[in-house]
């Protein structure tokens, strides 16, 4: 176990953040990880790291805070994270370090609980403007905790370490030299990439037998990302995708979730949606429908898409068979769609854009973006090309290229 942190922490420094330009860095966590977060801390210093904040995150008093008034819920100062808009400023480092509690706010009133968000979100507005541009370097990684290890591997001895063991197989810490492992694996997902790129896919026709029969139109100036694109940080850690963002108005037909979704800590499965002209028209969900129609709902461009993103079902996290309750590895399970903001990178010189200017070029912009698996081990993908060809993409849930 001890050398599993190590390692970890060992990657965190050479992997996901980058002191090139900066000697300041934000830490986003969850309180029951502390005892590695002194660790962290301990090591940064040791680099010469001395500008440090600490941003906790405490799933129960959130939950005690939202089961208060909607006027003491926006006068809590716990939602606050204007913070983070000064340490942007700095362009400093963000290290976001997701831990779950899968179900805590199942039963919580979905107004409160979306009020939060768009509270937090809000007050994070000078971040997200300098973190479309790729002008910090960020990183969001998954950490495990004892309470999130408990509700995978319920009534399981030593279930915060296998959890971590688990999780330290699939960010390579088995490896000799984890960072050459994910430089070897950047390398790769280069090559991935600049092959799709040259593509010139149109259009991506995606099929299987749960019923979906979607497609969605791209811009001929889009680009396809990977691992650690234009940054010397690994954005999401670990992460096996390929994504772009389409022309947010050019998707049609229907879609159905492949894996639960976990939104805020609240679940939603078994879900469908149909688009017109790239808008949500229509949806339903077995469980958490509510919860669905608060994120589709909660913004004009939240009902069009940000992203689409092609993961093989052979990648590491698939393999494992685990759900995990947290979309930074259940979205590297899966093809998946996201509802919401779109990527700047994903378009070429989309970085040097405003909002208004993105939007003409097909890029969503919104305030928040949403995760959602539609991958199965039968989906199919097919591309029409912008020369007037089809290609294979996807055959039985794997690439075929």
């Amino acid at each position: 176990m001890h050398n599993y942190e190590k390692k970890y922490l060992d990657l965190l420094l050479a992997k996901c953040t980058n002191f090139e330009n900066t000697k300041s860095i934000l830490i986003n966590y969850h309180r029951e990880n502390r005892s590695f977060i002194k660790k962290l801390v301990r090591r940064l210093k040791k680099e010469g790291i001395t500008d440090i904040y600490l941003d906790e995150e405490d799933p129960l008093k959130y939950r005690e805070i939202l089961q208060k008034s909607p006027k003491e819920i926006k006068e809590s100062k716990y939602f606050d994270k204007s913070i983070w808009n000064e340490y942007a400023l700095k362009n400093a480092n963000f290290l976001m370090l997701k831990s779950e509690y899968p179900g805590l706010m199942d039963d919580l009133d979905l107004k409160k609980v979306a009020l939060a968000t768009k509270l937090t979100l809000d007050s994070r507005e000078g971040f997200f403007q300098k973190q479309k541009k790729n002008e910090v370097p960020w990183s969001i990684a998954v950490l495990p905790s004892k309470t999130w290890a408990e509700q995978i591997f319920p009534n399981t001895h030593g279930a915060y370490k296998k959890l971590f063991k688990l999780i330290g197989t699939l960010c390579l810490l088995d490896e000799k030299r984890p960072d050459k492992a994910w430089d070897l694996l950047m390398k790769s997902s280069y090559y991935m990439t600049q092959k799709l790129n040259k593509l010139k896919i149109k259009s991506l026709h995606y099929t299987n037998s749960l019923g979906t029969n979607l497609k969605v139109g791209l811009r001929e100036e889009a680009l396809w990302c990977g691992l650690a694109q234009d940054t010397l940080c690994i954005v999401n850690l670990p992460s096996y995708e390929y994504f772009t963002s389409p022309d947010y108005h050019k998707t049609s037909g229907i879609v159905y979730g492949s894996k639960p979704l976990y939104y805020n800590n609240q679940k939603i499965d078994g879900f469908w949606l149909k688009f017109v002209k790239g808008k949500v028209v229509d949806f339903d969900a077995k469980e958490g429908k509510k919860v669905l129609a608060n994120i589709i709902n909660a913004e004009k461009n939240m009902a069009y898409l940000g992203e689409v993103a092609l993961v093989d079902k052979n990648t590491p996290i698939a393999k494992s068979n685990v759900s995990f309750g947290t979309t930074l590895l259940d979205e590297n399970a899966a093809c998946h769609i996201a509802l919401g903001e779109g990527f700047p990178e994903c378009l070429k010189k989309g970085n040097k854009l405003n909002d208004k200017e993105l939007l003409s070029k097909g890029i969503n912009i919104a305030k928040n973006h949403v995760d959602m698996m539609i991958g199965t081990n039968d989906l199919n993908i097919e591309a029409e090309t912008f020369d007037g060809k089809t290609i294979t993409i996807f055959v039985d849930g794997k690439f075929d290229i």
